[in-house]
């Protein structure tokens, strides 16, 4: 069954489920026993050792930890304990009473996650942590649901790394740009050049963030999003009520916190793990670099995952050391500790069933007969940039991850553009980050998705199904532009028009909805 059709039947189970259930875990456990007994011919005990096996690996595999896995766990438990001392501190209280005085609008609201996503485009994971923690107290006071959060900083994450040159994203892209223009003998130009040219390319960056926008200022609350909005500004209810057991990050309403908090406590643990995760980065980046030291070679062999660590530990450090020095009654240290990591616990089970079906499906080869599919298929040229686009959004929704997506999907792009005419070359490799990150939006097993709903402290399905109106939009946007751009060749126009497709469809679901309720 493996790279056969049939590899396709655990990840969209899984989808299916997950859509008709809206239980992540249950979809996910769904997927990894299906795909796993398919991999072993439908042998019960067979299959049951294959799921210990994929679970281990991510710990342990091929005789030596996995400590880019454990440091990325460790952080999450470290940014639950960080943000229940902040909160015990009192400290989000008293920046939610700052902010207030401040930014007086649920407009002005919307932006600060929305600039804070663009802002920090270093790295897709830093970003949807850290912006959730700075933005919740803001748009938790001014009744933004969790879900529109969780979009914000999903809808910033990726689009704004992926186009970035100095980032974790673009320094990896540009060196896989090199090895393939190098494989095809293209010398028209460098890999830092052929990545900058690619950037207007990108159309469903720029139709995702312009949605983003429009969404601040316009009532653009399609689908399940329209309903978590209108509950948040009705009754107050930033999640649903029956779902609240569910959400990644949120602490036990028996947690109290102090009522003397400063905004000290929450600016400096917060701009602790910025300054530490950054500098982390830096440092093991130039200490990975084999070649010349410069803002390329750093971020392309920074390690994120100790950085994240290294960031998380300081600032769990001082948000302790800030707490022990406030006055009593406040509560036990104890007790925030364990609040602090049970409120995490539910997003390290989805990235832990995520990681395990991730494995089990690039064992079934899924990836591989997609890529088959594309090269056996005999195809007009004009089509190349949205074929491109769809099945690798396709690949990174089933798979979970853009990266993995790049890693397949950008070498076969570039060999098939040179291969029929070199001049598509960049528009095709530009449809694959476009697709990647189109289906890393859609897929709930995706690394992003799911800290993007920790961040926001949103329940991760709900993230999912209010964001795919938002994803399909832009999809269908530059869909239409890389149709245009592959007919006509001609970038300008083609951009234009996903542009305008994008505002237009935003237009007339604002027009619909505009009676509906007050949402500014």
């Amino acid at each position: 069954m493996e790279g056969t059709i049939y590899s396709l039947i655990p990840p969209l189970l899984m989808l299916v489920l997950v859509i008709a259930t809206r239980k992540v875990i249950l979809s996910l456990a769904a997927g990894i026993l299906v795909g796993a007994f398919m991999l072993t011919q439908l042998n019960i005990m067979e299959g049951i050792q294959t799921i210990w096996s994929v679970f281990a690996s991510i710990f342990y595999s091929e005789g030596t930890l996995n400590t880019g896995n454990i440091y990325l766990l460790a952080f999450l438990l470290l940014l639950g304990v960080a943000t229940a001392f902040m909160t015990a501190s009192g400290s989000s209280r008293a920046f939610g009473k700052w902010a207030v005085n401040r930014i007086t609008t649920r407009r002005g609201a919307k932006l600060v996650p929305v600039l804070l996503g663009i802002i920090i485009f270093i790295d897709d994971y830093f970003n949807a942590l850290a912006v959730g923690q700075v933005a919740r107290p803001v748009t938790d006071r001014h009744k933004i649901s969790r879900a529109k959060l969780a979009y914000y900083i999903d809808s910033t994450s990726a689009p704004v790394t992926v186009i970035s040159p100095i980032s974790s994203w673009g320094a990896y892209i540009i060196g896989t740009i090199g090895s393939i223009l190098a494989a095809n003998e293209i010398a028209d130009y460098q890999a830092f050049e052929a990545f900058v040219r690619m950037i207007p390319y990108n159309f469903y960056v720029f139709a995702a963030l312009l949605l983003v926008f429009l969404t601040v200022f316009m009532k653009v609350d399609i689908g399940p999003m329209r309903t978590h909005e209108k509950r948040a500004v009705q009754t107050g209810e930033l999640i649903d009520p029956d779902k609240k057991n569910d959400v990644p990050g949120d602490l036990n309403e028996e947690f109290q916190d102090h009522n003397h908090g400063k905004i000290s406590h929450l600016v400096w643990p917060i701009t602790v793990l910025i300054v530490g995760t950054v500098l982390s980065m830096v440092i093991t980046g130039i200490r990975n670099s084999s070649e010349s030291v410069n803002l390329l070679s750093i971020f392309a062999n920074t390690n994120v995952n100790i950085s994240l660590f290294i960031g998380g530990l300081l600032s769990v450090l001082l948000a302790v050391a800030l707490y022990f020095k406030q006055p009593e009654p406040k509560s036990s240290m104890n007790h925030v500790f364990v609040e602090g990591i049970k409120a995490m616990l539910p997003a390290v089970y989805i990235l832990l069933f995520a990681w395990m079906i991730g494995d089990i499906i690039n064992q079934l080869g899924t990836g591989e007969y997609l890529v088959g599919f594309v090269n056996q298929a005999s195809i007009n040229v004009a089509l190349l940039p949205f074929l491109f686009f769809i099945v690798a959004g396709f690949m990174a929704l089933a798979t979970g991850t853009s990266w993995g997506t790049f890693g397949i999907m950008l070498p076969i792009a570039g060999q098939v553009a040179a291969g029929i005419d070199v001049s598509i070359v960049l528009p095709a490799l530009s449809a694959v980050l476009a697709g990647s990150v189109f289906g890393d939006h859609c897929s709930p097993i995706s690394d992003t998705t799911i800290l993007s709903s920790t961040g926001a402290g949103s329940n991760h399905i709900d993230h999912v199904l209010t964001q795919l109106p938002y994803a399909f939009m832009a999809a269908f946007a530059a869909g239409v532009g890389y149709l245009l751009l592959g007919f006509t060749g001609q970038l300008v126009w083609a951009f234009i028009i996903t542009i305008i497709i994008t505002a237009v469809i935003a237009a007339i679901v604002h027009f619909y909805l505009s009676k509906d309720y007050s949402a500014r």
